[in-house]
């Protein structure tokens, strides 16, 4: 007796199927690896910095002190007001308030008053005096952008950081009691 064996290959449907599965699968894990659409690292620096802005508020109205924030197209950094020299001072030894970089490709775009700043590539230059370093520019008038008094008001602004390559960004708005609110692309 031959027995015959029918060859069965697959059907279309059956492969559609497949293909259906493969692809949900796939857009699943890419959802949940933040592959589409959103970007950690940008939302990691807006925290980072709201934080930031919280702890060196508190510490202004705990110590009496005024600070100040001087934004970079791609990093940022504290300043102290010294009220017995009647200048800015850059903070050394303060691992909190020291110079922070953005990481590759992200930038800022600062507005005061609804008005972009240009934003310098570099911190202002540092003047030594016989006591200590203190910030200065070119005509000696430097202030920085953001203002953090010792009363717990802040200078509103409104901090845009975009990665250029995608144009992907997250917006920080701080009024002017400090409250900061981070706002993503979709939101915008």
């Amino acid at each position: 007796m031959v027995i015959r064996r029918m060859a069965r290959g697959f059907s279309l449907i059956e492969i559609l199927v497949v293909i259906v599965i493969i692809a949900i699968v796939s857009g699943i894990a890419l959802l949940s690896l933040g592959l589409l659409g959103d970007d950690r690292e940008l939302d990691t620096e807006a925290r980072r910095l709201a934080s930031l802005v919280e702890v060196v508020q508190d510490e202004a109205v705990m110590q009496g002190r005024d600070f100040g924030m001087e934004f970079m197209t791609d990093s940022y950094r504290f300043v102290e007001y010294d009220p017995y020299g009647s200048r800015w001072v850059e903070l050394f030894g303060d691992e909190l308030m020291r110079l922070r970089r953005l990481p590759e490709d992200v930038e800022f775009d600062l507005y005061l008053e609804g008005q972009r700043v240009q934003l310098e590539y570099e911190p202002a230059d540092i003047e030594e005096t016989d006591t200590e370093p203190v910030v200065s520019s070119a005509n000696n008038d430097y202030l920085p952008h953001v203002l953090i008094f010792s009363s717990g008001d802040v200078t509103p602004f409104e901090l845009r950081i975009t990665r250029q390559p995608t144009d992907q960004s997250v917006l920080l708005e701080g009024d002017f009691a400090g409250t900061i609110e981070i706002v993503t692309d979709e939101e915008l």
